[in-house]
């Protein structure tokens, strides 16, 4: 027997009502409710617990593009390339100025951020939300587990690994972190990872799944829009995220998502033409070759991304891994394979044991210290909290279906695992030539790879190959965060129509081309647009802070969570009432009861009245009558049955364990 739900007049209840329960209301706000309930009735017989989820695409929202936040954007995006061509020393010096103040002043809440969202990921995934999936109750992930790594993989990090495999663990090497190890020595080396580690391992992640996470769950589950603003419904309410609070951090977002991309792309273009220079020994390659390179890359990534994630960022993504696991396990093979056998469980048992010293770091240890995290740790956590914006946004486009456990899991863990083996073999590859008088050199980082890869045999095939490989990873960056700011700009529109698409992406490769030019040979437009790009990264930071309460207060009042907590409360219940009547032989029967009568501190369903009402208007599908299993009982007395009421199988992952 299922109980009726009232949930229409639990949303209206008059101002004496709410008086009388213990929540204020004016006799305007009364009247007004009364009017629009007669106008447009509320649901009644649907329970927050049993709605099982809703996706956006099922609310019927509109799609055009925000005029106000894409005309913004460009603005913005034309100043400060005009800037950039007109005065590129005095944007240097500002955006320098302005970096060195947040560091010395502000460095520390980068760090205290960056610890607290890796723990509040790992709560929200291995915790009780990990069952919550990222879409309705019987909803299937979309991609494979293959192609949903690579394009994360390759959307996240993927020309950052190439450009800093070598180059990073070999600085370290001969330069380690203070008060740790002595240089060029076995220590350092195993130091020299551990850092590296410490970089780009679950704590960089975690900023992505972070924002990746509370977008999906928001968009495929609750009907919100997926931009970074709807994010904070739960905090600001409907009207004021819709409004010109929400606009200002979608424009935000988008100037971020450009501006980062674009200093990435250049540090790329750089790369491939240092390949381009050892492949047809041409000599040091100017700008012009470096323009035209971005240029066929630039008509490269927005056709793929014009074709969608189904078919252009996953096939480019797949290959790239295939690419880039041919190449690691060539290194493997033919460098030093015993000593990259050897150095990675002991680089993962001193990262466990290192964490909370690599923590703590703080100025007050010295100016060395200082110097250090202010040149890598603090320029790192700001980097990807500025890259978080648009790598979130594609990693939720990209994970639906999933649950909360299987995206912390993927999303945190693993390329965090894959970084760490990628860093091994090409790190550890680049400090053991050095140790035999290799000769390597940091300066410039992007010819290390190279370098290693020419002390290695078949060095003409792997130095077209590593070219290759930077080509691609730079179409997969672009292309996906052309599609992000296609949505931020289309008021969330999963699929962003073409026009929108293609002058994004054209943008991400004219600031990457113009700052190369404009920073002349010793590429200070790509300095500055870094730095830039970091100062941005602090209100961001903020952002996020705020966006952990959101998502917490969301997933406090998920149709599941409220089922847990109905079904803990009632079996306790029923349990002590069983022994007291019944003794040993008794089973539990679902039956009506009025829980006013005693004194059970009852669920209260929270009930989330744009929710509830959002799922009536919807077309979406039945609610589910699967059940899950009787918590004790099997029979009642009289041989019958007890029925369920939802199915755990569903809830388990499909392709991960959960």
């Amino acid at each position: 027997m299922r109980r009726t739900y009232d949930f229409g007049r639990m949303a209206r209840m008059t101002g004496t009502e709410k008086h009388r329960s213990g929540r204020p209301s004016g006799a305007a706000d009364a009247a007004k409710r009364i009017v629009r309930d007669i106008a447009d009735p509320a649901p009644q017989g649907v329970h927050p617990a049993l709605i099982p989820g809703i996706g956006v695409e099922q609310t019927g929202r509109d799609f055009r593009t925000d005029r106000l936040v894409f005309g913004i954007a460009i603005a913005a995006t034309v100043a400060f390339i005009g800037w950039g061509i007109a005065a590129p020393d005095n944007l240097a010096g500002t955006a320098s100025s302005v970096l060195d103040w947040v560091i010395e002043y502000l460095g520390v809440f980068f760090t205290v951020i960056a610890t607290v969202v890796l723990v509040f990921m790992l709560y929200v995934g291995f915790g009780r939300f990990g069952r919550i999936r990222l879409g309705r109750d019987d909803e299937a992930p979309e991609f494979s587990v293959f192609s949903w790594i690579s394009m994360l993989f390759a959307a996240g990090m993927g020309i950052g690994l190439v450009f800093w495999g070598a180059a990073e663990p070999l600085t370290f090497f001969e330069s380690p972190p203070p008060n740790t190890a002595e240089a060029a020595t076995i220590e350092a080396m195993h130091t020299s990872l551990t850092q590296v580690l410490y970089h780009w391992g679950p704590q960089a992640w975690s900023f992505y799944a972070l924002v990746g996470g509370a977008i999906a769950y928001g968009a495929y589950r609750r009907g919100r829009t997926p931009l970074i603003s709807s994010i904070f419904a739960p905090l600001l309410g409907e009207r004021r995220t819709n409004g010109r609070v929400g606009r200002t951090i979608d424009v935000f977002s988008i100037i971020v998502t450009l501006f980062g991309t674009a200093a990435s792309l250049g540090l790329g273009a750089l790369q491939i033409g240092h390949g381009v220079e050892l492949i047809t020994g041409i000599g040091a390659v100017g700008n012009g070759l470096l323009i035209g390179v971005i240029a066929v890359l630039t008509a490269a990534f927005i056709a793929s991304a014009v074709s969608g994630v189904s078919r252009g960022i996953r096939a480019l993504s797949n290959i790239n891994a295939v690419v880039a696991l041919l190449l690691a396990f060539f290194v493997f093979f033919v460098g030093p394979t015993m000593l990259i056998i050897n150095i990675i469980p002991s680089v993962a048992a001193q990262f466990l044991t290192d964490f909370t010293t690599m923590a703590a770091r703080s100025g007050s240890q010295g100016e060395e210290v200082q110097a250090f995290l202010s040149s890598w740790t603090i320029f790192y956590w700001a980097w990807w909290i500025s890259w978080s914006p648009f790598v979130g946004m594609f990693i939720a486009k990209i994970s639906r279906g999933r649950t909360l456990r299987q995206f912390v899991s993927v999303v945190v863990v693993v390329p965090s695992v894959i970084s760490f083996i990628w860093f091994a073999i090409f790190g550890t590859t680049a400090m053991d030539q050095q140790m035999n008088g290799a000769g390597l050199t940091v300066d410039p980082p992007e010819s290390v790879l190279f370098g290693v890869l020419a002390d290695l045999p078949l060095s003409a095939v792997t130095t077209v190959i590593l070219a290759i490989l930077v080509a691609i990873f730079f179409v997969t960056g672009a292309d996906s965060a052309s599609l992000v700011m296609g949505t931020l700009s289309q008021r969330g529109n999963p699929e962003p129509t073409r026009w929108v698409t293609v002058i994004w992406g054209s943008l991400v490769g004219i600031i990457a081309a113009v700052l190369l030019a404009a920073g002349g040979a010793e590429g200070s437009g790509l300095t500055a647009l870094q730095n830039v790009t970091i100062i941005a990264a602090l209100p961001f930071a903020v952002i996020m802070a705020f966006m952990m309460v959101a998502f917490i207060k969301d997933l406090n009042r998920d149709p599941l969570i409220l089922r847990d907590e109905y079904a803990e409360r009632a079996v306790r219940h029923s349990v002590r009432a069983g022994l007291e009547e019944y003794g040993d032989d008794f089973a539990l029967v679902p039956a009506p009861y009025d829980h006013s009568t005693d004194d059970l501190a009852w669920v209260d369903p929270v009930v989330d009245e744009a929710f509830t009402e959002l799922y009536a208007k919807t077309e979406a599908h039945p609610i589910l009558d699967e059940t899950e299993p009787d918590l004790g009982g099997s029979a009642a007395p009289g041989g019958d049955r007890l029925p369920e009421e939802e199915s755990h199988e569903r809830e388990k992952p499909r392709e991960l364990g959960d």
